[in-house]
């Protein structure tokens, strides 16, 4: 999952998403109005004339939200993630998006929910498993409570062997075994990254695990 600095409050963005139904998950589930039907319909027209199907279109939509995302431009973020749907409600991807935004929020509970729509469309998806797990993880640490590392680490393997080269999944993965001080398989997956590129590694892990490990 990002980090990044968002405009605005958790308490302003839900205030302002009581009258602007782009900034919630599949518009809120709201009917739309005779006008924002035919807006909704030109868009996926002109989407469709410019890449040719729904998905392709609606990819690009997430890819865009993502951009504006690590910008902390959350609420065009929103709107693309929602464009997303709208050009193909089962592209797992745009439930990705959602779950990013509320992650950023840090209202981790409402992102699983996200992150679970997601995984019914596509349960093999590896990047939404690991933001799945990146958040058992993050409980682990606040709570000290070891079964929610336990999940993590069972959804993180999950999703390493649906895609052995995502190094979000690999140096996460190790740092879950880090925390359970399971030294064989924090450098194992940490070694893994690193052939990879390591470029999701965060500065200064590899010391802490090569300290930690080295005893």
């Amino acid at each position: 999952m990002p980090s990044v600095a968002q405009q605005m409050s958790y308490g302003e963005w839900k205030e302002k998403a009581k009258t602007e139904i782009n900034l919630l998950p599949e518009y809120g589930n709201v009917r739309k109005d005779k006008g924002y039907q035919e807006y909704d319909q030109k868009f996926i027209d002109d989407e469709l004339r410019e890449l040719g199907t729904g998905r392709k279109a609606s990819d690009e939509m997430v890819k865009l939200g993502f951009q504006y995302l690590y910008r902390g431009e959350l609420e065009v973020s929103m709107k693309r993630f929602n464009q997303a749907w709208l050009l193909d409600p089962k592209n797992e991807n745009a439930y990705w998006g959602f779950a990013a935004v509320y992650f950023t929020f840090q209202d981790y509970e409402e992102a699983l929910k996200q992150l679970d729509k997601g995984l019914v469309l596509n349960p093999n998806s590896s990047n939404i498993l690991t933001d799945k797990a990146t958040i058992y993880t993050g409980y682990f640490v606040n709570k000290h409570d070891v079964s929610y590392l336990n999940k993590s680490i069972s959804l993180f393997i999950q999703s390493y062997k649906i895609d052995p080269l995502n190094q979000n999944t690999l140096f996460k993965l190790s740092v879950a075994y880090f925390y359970k001080q399971d030294c064989i398989n924090a450098l194992k997956y940490y070694n893994e990254c690193m052939k990879l590129g390591g470029k999701s590694i965060s500065p200064g892990y590899g010391e802490a695990l090569k300290k930690q490990c080295n005893k």
